[in-house]
């Protein structure tokens, strides 16, 4: 018998995936509608432009983006329910790698969509799956503002792991009417640095998190002093930024610069290309899995804050100490901790300087600029 494609599996996924979409067709309405049905191999999505009339320019951007392994970082004898709740903050992490980048531009997410490719589609999306990754992706839909608009789900056996599935997608936004693009190019020396937290690792540091795991003695099942499995601990959902930083530029204030502290940690604090030095003298309280991390794998501070966010999930710039304290509150108003961090000075090359742990970070061997 010939190997062939299980369209039983693929379609049940499918209308799954479909039935998805339209729990989140009115996420966007204050941008557009959706004319006709939802599920065709091509929805249609009209935006509507009245808001932008005598704009200069519709600022716009197409941003693809992957998950990577943090979808594999789990013990192989999780319960159902434990899948279940996996799977909803593996939902949750695919928003939050997807939509941050694009809120650093002060871009609003308003279509979303995924590209979920594997070769044993029976095995990989199963019951647990479907309900809580879907449960978790919708909700992130609600909380940024958008649509899950379409997707694919195809079966590439002999090209993909079996057992594996690799999850990706893309998505369109726009900056909102009156406003413009965040980017760096107003940034200066003597704006204030404003950090808000992170959840835990977010969707960055899995291969340093996952090599740990074979060496703890109960593996992801190990627990934290506080009692949360490790397997869980880094797997907390990440923060959802876009509305915090579509409240501030709301609220008429235009950051110099924001910055999402994914890969690379802490040296992202540095990635505009100008010769600045960040200085940073208050930070946030660090969440027990770094500290785990740091204490039983023997890394450095600077390691730590090369690798992960250590705490901290988005840094925002503004010109002055009375807009830096105004982001703080908008956080703080969307339940998200947030500090006045520091300051950055003129240098004459690229450094992080962060006073309370003793590190400083050189921008030589950073190449990441914009």
């Amino acid at each position: 018998m010939l190997d062939r494609v299980d369209y039983t599996a693929l379609d049940r996924a499918k209308n799954a995936f479909i039935e998805a979409g339209k729990r989140t067709r009115n996420f966007a309405a204050q941008f557009g509608f959706m004319p006709g049905d939802f599920g065709g191999s091509a929805n249609v999505f009209a935006l509507d432009l009245k808001a932008f009339a005598g704009a200069e320019a519709l600022y716009m951007t197409l941003l693809p983006e992957g998950l990577g392994t943090a979808d594999d970082a789990r013990p192989d004898d999780l319960t159902s329910e434990e899948l279940v709740r996996f799977w909803k903050n593996i939902g949750g992490k695919t928003m939050s790698v997807l939509t941050n980048d694009a809120a650093s531009a002060g871009m609003q997410t308003v279509l979303i969509s995924l590209y979920l490719p594997s070769a044993t589609v029976e095995a990989v999306f199963s019951k647990e799956f479907m309900r809580g990754f879907l449960d978790g992706f919708v909700a992130g839909c609600e909380k940024v503002g958008c649509v899950y608009f379409s997707g694919e789900t195809p079966q590439l056996k002999g090209k993909i792991v079996e057992g594996k599935l690799d999850i990706a997608g893309a998505l369109w936004g726009v900056v909102p009417a009156g406003a413009r693009p965040v980017d760096s190019s107003e940034l200066r020396a003597g704006d204030f640095i404003v950090f808000v937290e992170s959840s835990g690792p977010h969707e960055n540091g899995f291969t340093t998190l996952r090599d740990l795991a074979t060496r703890l003695p109960q593996g992801y099942r190990t627990k934290l002093p506080g009692g949360m499995e490790y397997w869980e601990a880094i797997n907390q959902p990440g923060h959802l930024y876009t509305p915090l930083v579509q409240a501030v530029m709301a609220a008429g204030i235009q950051p110099s610069n924001v910055e999402p502290i994914t890969g690379h940690g802490w040296q992202k604090l540095m990635r505009p290309k100008g010769a600045f030095r960040y200085v940073v003298e208050e930070v946030l309280p660090v969440p027990e899995i770094f500290t785990f991390v740091e204490e039983t794998s023997g890394l450095s501070k600077e390691v730590m804050l090369r690798t992960f966010n250590y705490g901290v999930g988005l840094a925002l710039y503004v010109h002055s100490r009375e807009d830096a304290e105004k982001v703080v509150g908008i956080a703080e108003g969307l339940n998200l901790k947030a500090c006045v961090a520091g300051k950055v000075e003129a240098a004459e090359a690229r450094e992080v300087v962060v006073k309370p742990l003793g590190v400083t970070m050189k921008g030589d061997g950073f190449d990441l600029g914009k």
